[in-house]
This record gives structure tokens, C-alpha cells and sequence, in this order.
């Protein structure tokens, strides 16, 4: 079954545009809890379920996080508000705590103008998607507001961040530290602001944090994992060892040498499965994504270090590596799973696995990418109407076939469309770069005029 609304991360959307209003929000948490209250979590008898919030910075949390909370309680189910806190801690927290469910009110990436909303299952993890089909399905019922006595609780929880900035520092290994060691941290302007400074610097870095004074409007504006540019400037003004940049809801991360070079989540990817696999701690392979540069799948091959792809989305990567009893995972762009140490993908411990692979080995991030060269990749997003299919489209067929020949085994390209946006993902790859950018021009074109 197709889901209307949810997406490969939730829900997402521009703010004060359907589904991302107060009205949706509110049903939202009613048809959740109503599912939640349904389930069968194993609750002493009268004892109703509970779920936390989080969120991010942006102003439009406020007023998502309270529709949200009178949805739960109207359904009669218990809730628990943390404040602005990373994504991968409220995974954390709901496990910590014993409770039954999460939901984090984020955008992630995007700009403060957009909104959505992910839910966590007991285990931390994405909720699976029958229970995702469930909740949409009580969208189309009226609410029906539980009677006074039965009406959900709400509490704030006081001590979120702390426990969560404990959690991270448990990731690394007690018998290394971060001294000696100058770190920059951009932290968006998001969710991490107030716990990523302080997770380095308990272990011993000197630590220079920017991109920490969210104002609910500048979330992601020209900082953060997806802009790297003034990481890069503020490594190289700092004279630091290393950079670390976290997205708006601190999921995602990307590194930084000494030089101002970019590493990806690929090659942090690769460094991290290349140092456990020389020292006998990689369990299995790793797994990418149908996005994941093919000069890394080919280095951990030639390692000896098996590699499947999943479609792109955090959640197919951790199903196959559960599929798989593997333990290391993610893609390109940033979302890194160590599911030894987490259950989702984690900014920060993501971070902290690639620093403990550089302080075991004493190497820099170029030392331990050794030889690896990423293939050129041209990316475009094409905008197309929700209904298009680009799959049955002989035109765009016949021009990715005429690619492909052109490439001969020395590339490939992908078609794919948007989980969050009415977007075609064009994405050509391969070792010649004029070939990638025309190639992915051309179909780019023939893709946009099939569409319109």
C-alpha cells in the first residue's frame, strides 16, 4: 500500500501548508495515540502509554510541539517533553526511559520554513510501516476526545541532555581521549547546539563551536553538514586538527581536515569499516545506498570487506543490516548507522567512531583514505507532478540507455524519485567528469520535458 503522507523520513512540508498545519498536526497526534493506545506494549493494568517530544530550533516547533501534545492527550496517552534535542536522542531516550513511543518535530536539513514530523518505536527505531499505515488511516476519523479522567499527562523531562551527552561519550573508547586535539563543531544553528561542544570537550578536545546561537530562523542557514563552506573557513582561520559539522536535527555529519578538504559520509563510512576490519572489530560488511559512490564499494572490495546497497533512506540501510547481522551502514550524504552503538543514524557518534579510528592508527583523515579517490558524481533534482511516473517513460528510458553505452562499464546512472519531494533524482557517476555533467545534463532535460 502507498502511504499519502508519509515519507521515507516522515512527514515533511513547508509550514502553514497542508499537511504541516496546526489542524493536521493535532489529528496527527490523536489518530498516533489512538494506535499507540491500541497496541500491546505489555502495561500494568490502567497504565497508559507514554511518548516524548522532541524537536528542533526552529520558531515553528513551538507551536507543532503543542498541537502535537494536545493530539496525545485528547487520545489519552501520557507525554513527555524534552525541548530541542537531536533526532538520534530521542531514539536514545526512549529506550532509556522504558517508554512506549517517540516523535521528533524537525525538518532535518531543510530550512526554518519547513517542518515535519518522525516517530520512534519502543525500540528506538523507526516505526514500521504497518503501524505508519494504521496511524494515516485514523486520519479520516472525526477526534474523539477522551473523557477528563482518562485525558493523557504531560511532563518535562529535565534532564534529556545531560543523559544524552553521557550516552555519546560511552561510544568512545575508555582508554583513548581527545587531547591534544583542536576540533571546530558547527552545529547548524540546531537540535545540537547545546551538546556537541560538550561531548568533545568532556573527552578532552579543545573545542571552538560555531553555528550555536539558534534564533528559530537561521536552522541550516549556510552552516551545517549540507554547508560546508564555513566549517571549512573557520578549521583553516582556527588553525584546528579536524572539523565536524552536524545538520539541523544532528543526524547527519561531515569532516573536515586540517587543509579545509571535505570528507563525506562515504569516506567516513570507509574509514571507519577499514580501521574495525584491520583490527578485527568489523562484524559482516557494510551496507550503502543505490547512491553511494562506486570508488568505495570497490576500495572495501578490494579489503575484502563485503558491500550491498539499500534504497536511500536511513531506515532501508538499517533493515538490511538487520537483515544481514551487520553493524555498519549509511550514505553519502551523512546519515552514518553504528548500529554496535545506536540504533539510528547518530551525527555525533558517527563523529566519535571516525576519531577513534584516527587516534588508535595516528593518522589524519587523508592518511586513512590512503589511495581512495571518489568518482565524479553530477546530482540534478528535477521538479515533476506528483503523479509522474518516470519509470514507464520511453523517451527517458532510451536516454538513459544511450548513457550507459556511452559510459561503458566505467560508470552508471540512477533515477530515482524523492521520498520527501515531488523531485526526480537525476545522478550520473563515473571516472570521466565531462561525461558525467553532460550525461547528466541530457537527462536531466529529457526528464523535465516528459514531465511537463
Amino acid at each position: 500500500m502507498t502511504k499519502k503522507y508519509f515519507g521515507t523520513d516522515g512527514i515533511r512540508g513547508r509550514v502553514g501548508v497542508a499537511p504541516i498545519t496546526p489542524e493536521f498536526i493535532m489529528h496527527l497526534g490523536y489518530s498516533a495515540g489512538r494506535v499507540f493506545a491500541a497496541a500491546d506494549w505489555h502495561l500494568l493494568k490502567g497504565e497508559r502509554p507514554t511518548v516524548l517530544i522532541g524537536k528542533d530550533t526552529r520558531i515553528s516547533g513551538y507551536l507543532m510541539e503543542s498541537a502535537m501534545e494536545a493530539g496525545f492527550s485528547a487520545a489519552g496517552v501520557d507525554v513527555l517533553l524534552s525541548g530541542p534535542m537531536p533526532t538520534p536522542a530521542i531514539a536514545y531516550l526512549i529506550r532509556a526511559l522504558r517508554i512506549q513511543a517517540g516523535v521528533v518535530i524537525s525538518a532535518s536539513h531543510n530550512s526554518y520554513e519547513d517542518n515535519g514530523v518522525k516517530f520512534f518505536s519502543s525500540e528506538g527505531s523507526k516505526l514500521p510501516d504497518a503501524m505508519e499505515h494504521k496511524i494515516e488511516a485514523g486520519l479520516s476519523a472525526p477526534i474523539e476526545t477522551m473523557p477528563s479522567a482518562q485525558l493523557g499527562k504531560v511532563e518535562r523531562i529535565k534532564d534529556a541532555t545531560g543523559r544524552y551527552i553521557e550516552f555519546c561519550k560511552s561510544t568512545f573508547p575508555y582508554h583513548l581521549d581527545l587531547r591534544g586535539l583542536r576540533i571546530v563543531v558547527d552545529c547548524a544553528h540546531g537540535a545540537a547546539y547545546h551538546i556537541a561542544g560538550h561531548v568533545l570537550h568532556e573527552l578532552g578536545a579543545e573545542v571552538i563551536t560555531i553555528a550555536a546561537q539558534p534564533n528559530g530562523l537561521n536552522i541550516n542557514h549556510e552552516c551545517g553538514a549540507t554547508y560546508c563552506k564555513t566549517l571549512q573557513a573557520a578549521v583553516k582561520k582556527n588553525r584546528a586538527d579536524i572539523g565536524i559539522a552536524l545538520d539541523g536535527d544532528g543526524d547527519r555529519v561531515m569532516m573536515v581536515d586540517k587543509a579545509g578538504v571535505l570528507y563525506d559520509g562515504d569516506q567516513l563510512i570507509y574509514i571507519i569499516a577499514k580501521h574495525r576490519f584491520l583490527s578485527n572489530q568489523l562484524k559482516g560488511g557494510v551496507v550503502g545506498t543505490l547512491m553511494t559512490n562506486l570508488a568505495i564499494e570497490n576500495s572495501l572490495q578490494k579489503l575484502g570487506i563485503p558491500f550491498k546497497r539499500a534504497n536511500v533512506g536511513d531506515r532501508y540501510v538499517l533493515e538490511l543490516l538487520q537483515e544481514n547481522n551487520w553493524q555498519l551502514g549509511g550514505e553519502g550524504s551523512g546519515h552514518i548507522i553504528c548500529a554496535d552503538k545506536h540504533t539510528t543514524g547518530d551525527g555525533i557518534i558517527a563523529a566519535l567512531q571516525v576519531l577513534h579510528a584516527l587516534r588508535d592508527t595516528d593518522k589524519t583523515l587523508a592518511e586513512s583514505m590512503g589511495e581512495v579517490q571518489l568518482f565524479p558524481q553530477r546530482l540534478i533534482n528535477v521538479k515533476v507532478p506528483k503523479a509522474f511516473d518516470f519509470q514507464t517513460n520511453y523517451s527517458i528510458q532510451a536516454k538513459q540507455q544511450e548513457a550507459n553505452q556511452d559510459l561503458d562499464g566505467n560508470g552508471r546512472v540512477l533515477l530515482r524519485a524523492s521520498g520527501t519531494e515531488p523531485l526526480v533524482r537525476v545522478m550520473v557517476e563515473g571516472k570521466d567528469e565531462d561525461k558525467v555533467g553532460y550525461w547528466a545534463e541530457q537527462i536531466a532535460g529529457v526528464v523535465k520535458s516528459a514531465a511537463t
